[in-house]
């Protein structure tokens, strides 16, 4: 069988885990669609080969019969004849057709990198796992996690390689998710993986609702995490976790809060034909906006989030911004809008500030995301006063950014790969590089919907396309285009990371139960992972184009749930298997008829 190649020369015959395989089981070969032939198509040829023989004996016989016929006989003779043959053929041409299963067309590199990058998920999920899971190596974990906290805090995603949940990343991987179904579900659908990614939604969003009390109508604190880190003393399954994990709440975390609401908002519209699944979601994310502004907007005037060990909040305001505008987009209620477009929450947010970490999008800084999102509503829907002079400046600075992003400007550094160092050469860069690559083709997306040909960045007029070139060079990267030609992408073609930081994929399968101790030695041995964890994109090369691949070393393994969000929200904006675009109206189902109100009238002077 032939294999089937990427654009770089790559294969995709790698290992996947499936359900009837063992450990030490094979790799999986997958069907050579192009080597498909029709099974007619010998007959096809012997048709070719014998017809002139035919021919000729026919010709033979005719010489040797001479006979007179009426014309009238031989033109219904033929007229008959020719229904006949034309009915034959029909038949023949419909029995083919209901009897000939022509193969699929075989699938580009981003199609086959959404299926990987979705297949991470599943191998992130704790608690009681459902039957479709699809990863032979994992089993149900922590089936007690919060036992005693409201109704238990069972399931949700593992972070990362150390199975702990953190609410904060977790929020904001389901929220890119729930953005990218809303914009290009369409591209979901034609790649066979809307209702998978829907899945993957709903499995974060039911742990968020566990996390306080969604059944009230307000709360007083919120779960910021569950587990511990232990990666030093403790190397150990999920599944093997048989100890009470630590439930750490907070009653002061705006940042988190406002998060996990727009998490919820956003689902809220991805589920809005399950109406009583989407209200429930809607009642939660309006008792997370409240808990986390304390109902003051703008003028919110309590404490910051608590110090984590790895995801502390630089700030809230951004989170403000960001979570009342999807707050508005699920629920139409106007106060969201004007809070978000008030001048005095857009300058605590620092949202018209440059600084170095100006555009970089991420589980932290939400300020990019908030302005494309803004911009949006500017472009599709014209609010105009009293809303158009902060709209305007919200699309003034995305537009902005996104330029930025491109090989002419100078606000980013480059690897001589030509990797974008959004986060200036700091560890784990592609999490940035992915949430950057989505934002900017969706910037062109919509370009496109406007029947805007391109955009004025600085002294150089772009079109629309080089925007979606930026992403495409930079997601070939991540899948294998640079200069080690390796993709950091687990699964996809034949060269990726091997000793990925992740402990339920470097111990195997068939130990059940072991000690913190016991499971040591799976850390430090220096064979690679005995299961591949497909789809995971772990946290990327240095500043130099340098990687290693040290199961130790986790700012160059470890995975994270909000970095493949980024890529898994980046390569359904890059497929080219839906001619639809974007989806212009879905994200605005709920808001209602806008009624411009009349501009105050000109101050005139006293006479």
């Amino acid at each position: 069988m032939s294999e089937r190649s990427n654009l770089w020369g790559g294969t995709f015959d790698i290992t996947l885990e499936m359900e009837d395989q063992s450990i030490e089981s094979g790799r999986r070969h997958y069907y050579d669609r192009s080597a498909y032939q029709s099974p007619l198509e010998d007959e096809v040829k012997q048709g070719w080969l014998l017809r002139p023989a035919m021919d000729m004996e026919m010709k033979r016989k005719k010489k040797k019969r001479c006979f007179n016929i009426n014309p009238t006989v031989l033109i219904r003779s033929l007229v008959v004849v020719a229904v006949l043959a034309g009915f034959v053929a029909l038949v023949a041409f419909l029995a083919t057709r209901r009897h000939h299963h022509r193969p699929p067309p075989v699938q580009d590199n981003y199609t086959i990198a959404l299926q990987r990058a979705l297949m991470f998920f599943n191998a992130q999920r704790s608690g009681k796992l459902p039957a479709n899971n699809h990863v032979s190596w994992r089993g149900d974990s922590c089936l007690d996690d919060g036992n005693g906290y409201l109704n238990g805090l069972e399931g949700g995603y593992y972070d990362g390689g150390d199975a702990v949940k953190y609410s904060f990343p977790a929020s904001f991987a389901m929220t890119m998710l729930s953005w990218s179904v809303l914009e290009y579900s369409a591209k979901y659908e034609t790649a066979g993986e809307l209702n998978h990614v829907k899945d993957i939604i709903r499995w974060g969003t039911d742990y968020l609702l566990k996390t306080f009390n969604s059944s009230a109508d307000t709360t007083d604190k919120i779960v910021l995490q569950v587990g511990k880190s232990s990666s030093e003393n403790c190397w150990i399954r999920p599944e093997s976790i048989n100890y009470p994990r630590p439930v750490i709440p907070c009653s002061t975390c705006p940042a988190l809060a406002a998060e996990m609401a727009a998490a919820l908002a956003a689902a809220s519209i991805v589920f809005k034909d399950d109406h009583k699944y989407s209200k429930k979601l809607v009642h939660g994310a309006d008792i997370l906006f409240k808990f986390a502004t304390k109902g003051e907007g703008e003028r919110y005037a309590g404490g910051s989030d608590p110090p984590s060990n790895f995801y502390n909040s630089s700030g809230f305001w951004d989170e403000f911004v960001w979570g009342g505008a999807w707050m508005y987009c699920a629920t139409g209620n106007s106060s969201y809008i004007d809070l978000v477009t008030s001048p005095g929450l857009a300058k605590h947010a620092e949202a018209f500030w440059g600084g170095p970490d100006h555009g970089v999008h991420g589980w932290d800084n939400k300020h990019a995301g908030a302005q494309l999102l803004m911009s949006r509503l500017r472009m599709f829907l014209d609010f105009g006063y009293p809303y158009e002079e902060m709209l305007k400046n919200f699309h003034e600075q995305i537009s902005e950014i996104i330029c930025s992003y491109l090989p002419g400007s100078h606000n980013f550094k480059r690897t001589n790969g030509g990797l974008i160092e959004l986060n200036h050469g700091k560890p784990k860069p592609l999490q940035y590089v992915t949430n950057a690559a989505f934002l900017a083709t969706l910037y062109a997306d919509y370009l496109e919907a406007t029947l805007t040909p391109g955009w004025q960045c600085g002294a150089k007029f772009y079109p629309k396309d080089a925007f979606r070139d930026f992403a495409k060079t930079q997601i070939d990267y991540i899948l294998g285009r640079n200069l080690r030609h390796m993709s950091y992408v687990v699964g996809f073609s034949d060269h990726f990371p091997q000793y990925v930081h992740h402990k339920g994929a470097s111990i195997p399968g068939y130990i059940k139960h072991q000690s913190c101790q016991e499971g040591l030695r799976w850390k430090e041995s220096k064979k690679p992972n005995p299961n591949t964890i497909v789809g995971a994109m772990v946290g990327g090369p240095d500043k130099h184009d340098g990687f290693q691949d040290n199961r130790s070393n986790y700012n160059f393994t470890e995975p994270t749930i909000a970095g493949n969000a980024g890529l898994v929200a980046a390569l359904v904006a890059l497929l080219d298997g839906s001619k639809t675009g974007i989806d212009k109206n879905t994200m605005f189902y709920a808001i209602p008829p806008f009624s411009m109100p009349r501009p105050p009238p000109p101050l005139v002077g006293k006479p």
